[in-house]
């Protein structure tokens, strides 16, 4: 499969951006003090019981309700990881990869998910989960209807909220596809560029080789 995947937006208001990345190998210690870093600058930013009216957490909950999901009862995984960090709990080491995405994730206050390149097939759609229709996800089997996911010719493969067992990453990994989920007119393109940028100028753990939007 080629970067960018060939993608239909089927959910009014998003906008996915991707970055095609390869690890390095370089800049482990710098990214324990990026992670460090990004949770304080979280905490001095925002407060947990304000975190509901942040425009862009709001904006990404108004998109998880007009899909058919209860984002207070299925919270987006940005959100989920902000509380989290906000009630004192540090950014996990996890491997470079995803720990630049969790970095990213709670910078800009919007889901994204990392996949191992190469375990998507065909055109992705962003739409809304079907009746009956489940996903065997990082935290085990999960129901999909209503949520907002992705799905490639072969099913569901993510969703803003977890991702799937197929396209994890593995302590083999290195080369990988990035995917941030976006509303519309609250979070830019440019934003996650400069955004994802500084993160690894910051901790050098991967170079991104292309990247792309589609919205």
């Amino acid at each position: 499969m080629s970067f960018p995947p060939r993608c239909d937006l089927q959910l009014p208001g998003w906008g996915l951006f991707w970055a095609e990345m390869v690890a390095t190998g370089e800049g482990s210690e710098a990214l324990a003090q990026l992670r460090r870093e990004v949770a304080q600058r979280a905490r001095d930013s925002h407060r947990l019981e304000e975190l509901p009216d942040h425009p862009t957490v709001a904006a990404v909950r108004k998109l998880f309700r007009q899909a058919g999901c209860d984002p207070t009862r299925w919270r987006p995984s940005s959100e989920a990881l902000a509380r989290r960090v906000l009630k004192g709990e540090e950014l996990p080491a996890i491997s470079p990869l995803v720990d630049i995405n969790n970095c990213l994730s709670l910078e800009l206050l919007v889901p994204a998910c990392v996949m191992a390149a190469g375990t998507m097939r065909g055109k992705v759609t962003l739409r809304a989960g079907k009746p009956g229709e489940t996903m065997l996800s990082l935290r085990g089997p999960v129901g999909l209807e209503g949520k907002p996911l992705l799905a490639d010719e072969e099913g569901p493969f993510g969703t803003p909220i977890t991702d799937s067992q197929r396209v994890k990453l593995t302590p083999e990994t290195q080369e990988a596809w990035l995917v941030v989920y976006l509303p519309m007119g609250v979070v830019e393109e440019n934003c996650v560029r400069s955004a994802l940028d500084f993160l690894l100028n910051q901790a050098p753990v991967a170079r991104v080789v292309a990247s792309a939007f589609t919205g």
